[in-house]
């Protein structure tokens, strides 16, 4: 493994910025939690929905599960589920949600588990579940089994740059400030932070930037920071750049700290966000428990695709046992595709908004593995996995992604739960995928797309 993954630790994940630069943020898929983000819900388990008159065969072995969250967009269908009782209708009566203060912070908790007082699962970004399983950022460098069950949402993140960066061209496309990059550079470098390396918010940043012909390594200079640190560094001028995702952004230019670039529905319409996944042990043990629980994530991304929905589930998601936020109404335009952009640029484009189930491709939920293919790909491109992943046809990372990605079981909890058949993919693959720069990636050659990659690491 890299010698990156061989000296990682609990303390060396989390750095503080200490670039003196402009305040600038990214808005990634990584969310900035309230001050207080100790302790899960209090909230009691809404009872408008009944369990289910469930049969002997679907009965959940267990009604009683811990699952944690970072309170940004791509958590609302767990939170939903339970607060609309969806996980009581299928016999999950007590699924306790537990805010997590950081990435790293429920790392930690899923390594021991809910009976060590951790957790047994919840919402990730990719490809963390694959690298816990390798036992690649656990403690000792412990394999933990973990299963990828569902996608829990597209969208809601993108590329913002600080106020005082506006009009240089640092934009969607970054040609006509790359001089202006490699000036800082000479002095102060950019500085890009996020709050977890090498999964979905540092793989859009570094998209982004090779994509405008920075290299992310040697152009600008990339740390991890504790999410709870984010808006106060942002504001006081700690660091130049960082991934947030909805509900902050909309906060942070109402601050004027900066302006949103580009969504990141821009650089790749309808792309893969967060996952739910779990240990493998608790759902090889409570198989219909996981069913259940998939069941009402599933309902409740289908209650959040009725855009009528989304005024009531702002409502919920804001409230100080979630988000924590000062109004419901910070949520309620990025909900409906209605974005402020900072620098005078208005989008109201419900196709660029968050969605849940299904969007203009099919299937959100679905989890096809060759989206996990791609998160590996970029892991290998960066040197954070080494290039054997790829060899034989990308043979070591199918068998890797063949043991985490249960999409079996989304299509068991589907078809229990009465989803149409043509709601239900039959294909792993969701097909080429299509970026902004025009590049292409296909799932059936992964090499081919490195090679048409002129910024990378990996040597190929």
């Amino acid at each position: 493994m890299t010698e990156f993954f061989n000296q990682i630790s609990r303390r060396k994940f989390i750095f503080t910025a200490g670039a003196s630069a402009s305040a600038v943020f990214l808005k990634g898929c990584l969310g900035n939690p309230p001050e207080n983000v100790t302790g899960g819900s209090t909230q009691p388990q809404a009872t408008a929905q009944t369990v289910a008159n469930i049969s002997p065969e679907q009965t959940p072995e267990t009604t009683t599960v811990k699952l944690g969250y970072i309170p940004i967009v791509e958590a609302a269908p767990i939170i939903i589920a339970k607060e609309k009782g969806f996980f009581t209708k299928y016999g999950m009566t007590n699924v306790d949600l537990s805010k997590q203060a950081s990435w790293g912070s429920a790392r930690d908790n899923v390594e021991i588990g809910s009976a060590g007082g951790g957790i047994d699962g919840g919402q990730w970004q990719m490809p963390m579940p694959h690298l816990i399983s390798e036992g690649l950022i656990t403690k000792g460098n412990q394999k933990i089994p973990m299963y990828v069950l569902c996608q829990l949402n597209t969208h809601g993140n993108g590329i913002a740059i600080a106020s005082k960066h506006q009009g240089k061209g640092i934009n969607l496309q970054l040609a006509s400030a790359k001089s202006l990059f490699t000036e800082l550079k000479s002095s102060t470098p950019f500085t890009a932070a996020f709050t977890f390396p090498h999964v979905n918010q540092d793989l859009w940043i570094r998209y982004w930037l090779a994509a405008g012909g920075l290299d992310p390594d040697a152009d600008v200079k990339l740390l991890t920071v504790p999410a709870a640190q984010t808006v106060a560094n942002m504001k006081t001028g700690t660091m130049d750049a960082f991934s947030t995702g909805d509900p902050w952004p909309y906060r942070l230019v109402q601050d004027k700290i900066g302006y949103v670039a580009a969504l990141t529905a821009e650089i790749w319409k309808n792309h893969p966000e967060e996952y739910l996944a779990m240990r493998g042990d608790w759902v090889d043990k409570n198989p219909k428990a996981t069913k259940a629980i998939l069941k009402g994530i599933m309902e409740a991304q289908q209650w959040l695709d009725n855009f009528d929905n989304r005024k009531e589930a702002a409502q919920i998601l804001a409230g100080r046992n979630y988000f924590n936020l000062p109004s419901p109404e910070i949520l309620a335009d990025p909900y409906q595709g209605k974005y402020d952009m900072g620098d005078g640029r208005q989008i109201d484009d419900k196709s660029m908004a968050a969605y849940y189930w299904k969007d203009e491709k099919g299937s959100v939920s679905y989890p096809y593995k060759s989206h996990d293919l791609w998160f590996i790909t970029e892991n290998v491109r960066w040197g954070f996995l080494p290039k054997d992943y790829l060899d034989n046809n990308a043979a070591k990372a199918k068998e890797l992604i063949n043991k985490v990605n249960r999409e079996d079981i989304w299509k068991e909890a589907a078809k229990e739960a009465g989803i149409a058949a043509a709601d239900i993919p039959t294909n792993t693959s969701r097909g080429v995928e299509e970026f902004f720069d025009g590049i292409k990636f296909d799932p059936e050659k992964p090499e081919e797309y490195l090679k048409s990659l002129k910024i990378k690491k990996a040597s190929i």
